[in-house]
């Protein structure tokens, strides 16, 4: 890892959702912590039932489908590139305008097919549609095309805050559903109709599955697979993932914010006179699964934004096809206080791991455990992978 010059910076701009999380975080020490949802019995099976596929379709027809204005990066790019790499589907990046996706927290991609192109050219509707947090999870736009593709037979898999969409969408009434942790008071609030799920980290109820936070992208991908093209065809990929099983097991008491979470947070915000820019270099065929998970993980730190590097050339395609736009321009290049390179070679999970690890060693393990605890990712099996420090 190549470390540049420190130099000092101004504060980075913040959009509207950064003024947002600015309000959010001194909002929330004023009030306690989220009651726990109530916790209903469910089946004990992790497979998904198998997803139908319209007798016209030689492939399962999978669209992912996201907002041109705030995507959440792994909730897309992580179904999309595993399904992409299994090849067992004709697979699609789909939003209402076809051109600039802008990620959150960080990256913009190319999408190539708006939702009307994809009407023309499939008017029978997808197999499986792949919903991932939104921005405005509410809109109109999304939600009318999901309902659609839903009477249309399709099965609909909410990663994440992708689940609010399903929910305004009308899809969860009298279902069974998951969804970040975070958000299960506000979900029971809103869709009091729905039998929300603890200790799952994916819910299947007929046509309609859901996820719990960021990182179960990587699982319910999996699942899709093995219902698709069977075990064998899973353990294939989870192989090149580096990752151990898929299995739904998820204890949802490991994730709160503490005290010391929310202070590590507001203390790192407020703290702009030190934040760091990071910049990711990227080049062709890089493995966008690592690349999401990587990107993802450094920008939530609270301290430091990221910047994707092309050496030199405005985008470059990912390994499964996915056009990575630069953000490197004259002002931030003179601002990059470290490179961040994700090698040929790499498996997401372990890079993921290495990720929390140098965050921990650079900003603390308070700032590790506030950015996993944001992902949803469990620091027990963090912690099987690397030596955590007290």
């Amino acid at each position: 890892m190549n470390y540049l010059r420190k130099i000092s910076i101004k504060p980075f701009p913040l959009n509207k959702l950064y003024q947002r999380q600015i309000i959010w975080f001194f909002v929330i020490l004023t009030f306690v912590f989220l009651p726990i949802v109530a916790e209903p019995e469910i089946s004990k099976g992790d497979s998904l039932e198998k997803i139908s596929i319209k007798p016209n379709h030689k492939k399962p027809v999978i669209v992912v489908v996201g907002e041109n204005q705030y995507t959440e990066l792994t909730d897309f790019m992580v179904p999309y590139g595993i399904l992409k790499r299994a090849n067992i589907s004709e697979i699609h990046m789909v939003a209402p305008n076809k051109g600039v996706m802008e990620m959150f927290p960080t990256l913009s991609i190319e999408i190539p097919t708006s939702l009307s192109d994809f009407d023309k050219s499939h008017p029978e509707g997808a197999d499986l549609v792949i919903v991932p947090a939104i921005h405005n999870a509410d809109n109109k736009t999304i939600i009318e095309w999901i309902q659609d593709q839903y009477k249309k037979g399709a099965t609909i898999v909410g990663i994440c805050d992708g689940v609010w969409t399903l929910g305004y969408a009308g899809l969860l009434q009298d279902k069974k559903a998951t969804g970040h942790w975070y958000s299960k008071e506000g979900l029971n609030k809103t869709f009091p109709d729905t039998e929300w799920i603890r200790n799952k980290r994916y819910i299947q109820d007929q046509k309609i599955i859901t996820t719990t936070g960021v990182t179960a992208s990587i699982p319910i991908s999996l699942a899709i697979i093995e219902a698709i093209a069977g075990t064998k065809k899973a353990k294939e990929i989870t192989n090149e993932l580096g990752i151990i099983n898929w299995n739904s097991n998820h204890n949802s008491d490991d994730f709160h914010l503490d005290w010391n979470q929310y202070l590590t947070a507001g203390k790192n915000l407020v703290s702009f006179w030190n934040h760091e820019v990071i910049g990711i270099k990227t080049y062709e065929g890089i493995d966008e699964v690592s690349l999401a998970l990587v990107a993802d993980a450094y920008s939530r730190t609270y301290k430091s934004k990221t910047l994707v590097t092309t050496n030199g050339k405005k985008s470059v395609l990912t390994k499964s096809g996915i056009r990575i736009f630069s953000e490197l321009n004259e002002e931030s290049k003179n601002k990059i206080h470290f490179q961040v390179e994700i090698p040929k070679e790499t498996k997401a999970f372990p890079e993921l791991n290495q990720t929390l690890f140098h965050i921990q060693r650079r900003y603390g393990k308070d700032t590790m455990q506030f950015v996993a605890t944001q992902l949803e990712f469990s620091l027990k099996e963090f912690c099987h992978y690397v030596t955590c420090q007290n």
